[in-house]
């Protein structure tokens, strides 16, 4: 299916152009404001399109808890920038490696690294360090306690940063490049190397394999209410249900919104069973889970979508694509 052979609801003429010109890497929200993160050096405030420095290279890795973004970059600095645009250094690692991965906790902790060293800043600005077997390649804390899984080369380690015990491992062969927990800490999940996730009930530590992706997965998010996790990776929205004991085990995945485009970016909706699907052409649909409708937010341009993000109430979505156009739409 195209765009241009099916009739859909439209809310194009509605979008506001942000001027950036430059790639972005992500979006995200401080307070009301969205902010796009660059690939180089800097973040850039929708409102009145102001550019603030942040690093001294590449941006690799952000994140934000709606009051600050958190950056790491390739200059080997963890840097925290609030909504008024004032920049403060968290860390920087001794050898000046670069910091790819970054999460943020409760109560304003910070877990970041490095190599084979992950970090964690507490709150009260304690350090913590937990060297993994491998690279590590993905940061997520849990949403119950204060508890960091760390994804790397053939599984993952669930490590408690104030606990003297050894971290738990939960392992799987390959090479894990990003890590989730389901929003009922029920369940955790993994991006694979090649084109699959894989997953662990954490009660038992029983197997999910969820395969059968042409391409290798880059982005994943949790519906509104937590049962579904979706995904890019294939030419629709790949839907994979949790909203049972077992989660995925045994059931198929719902695809919804196929193009003749490969899905590149998801965002569900805070608030409603609602997703935002960025595609490998440009294209931006907002996709009803429930019956599958679809409203276009952006026609194709041959640029691939590279960013999405909702503001907390899910009344703004904000959206950018590889050539630097960026944009956008109150709903």
């Amino acid at each position: 299916m195209t765009l241009s052979d099916t009739a859909i609801p439209s809310l194009a003429d509605r979008e506001r152009t942000v001027a950036i010109d430059s790639q972005v890497v992500a979006v995200h929200f401080l307070d009301r404001s969205p902010v796009f993160v660059l690939g180089e050096e800097t973040l850039l405030f929708a409102e009145g399109e102001r550019k603030v420095g942040v690093h001294g290279g590449g941006i690799l890795a952000s994140a934000c808890d709606g009051k600050r973004i958190v950056t790491g970059g390739d200059d080997g600095r963890l840097m925290a920038t609030d909504a008024q645009g004032a920049v403060t250094e968290l860390a920087t690692d001794e050898k000046k490696r670069w910091i790819d991965q970054v999460a943020l906790g409760p109560d304003r902790a910070v877990a970041w690294s490095a190599g084979k060293v992950a970090h964690v800043i507490t709150g009260k600005g304690e350090q913590r360090s937990f060297e993994a077997q491998s690279t590590v390649a993905g940061l997520a804390f849990a949403p119950k306690g204060f508890r960091l899984a760390i994804a790397h080369y053939n599984g993952v380690s669930l490590w408690f940063p104030n606990m003297a015990a050894t971290p738990e491992s939960l392992e799987w062969a390959g090479s894990h490049l990003g890590v989730t927990f389901s929003p009922d800490n029920k369940f955790l999940v993994t991006v694979m190397h090649e084109p699959a996730l894989h997953g662990w009930r954490l009660a038992d530590a029983r197997h999910m394999r969820m395969t059968g992706y042409p391409a290798r997965v880059r982005s994943v998010s949790w519906s509104a209410g937590g049962k579904l996790l979706a995904t890019s990776g294939a030419d629709t929205v790949i839907l994979w249900p949790f909203g049972s004991k077992d989660g995925p085990m045994g059931k198929e995945p719902a695809m919804l919104a196929p193009l003749q485009a490969r899905v590149a970016v998801v965002a569900c909706h805070p608030k409603e069973d609602i997703v935002a699907a960025g595609y490998s052409n440009g294209t931006i649909l907002l996709v009803r889970i429930s019956d599958g409708a679809e409203i276009l937010v952006r026609k194709n341009t041959d640029e691939a979508v590279t960013a999405l993000g909702w503001n907390a109430k899910g009344t703004l979505l904000a959206f950018a694509a590889g050539d630097g156009k960026a944009g956008l739409l109150a709903l």
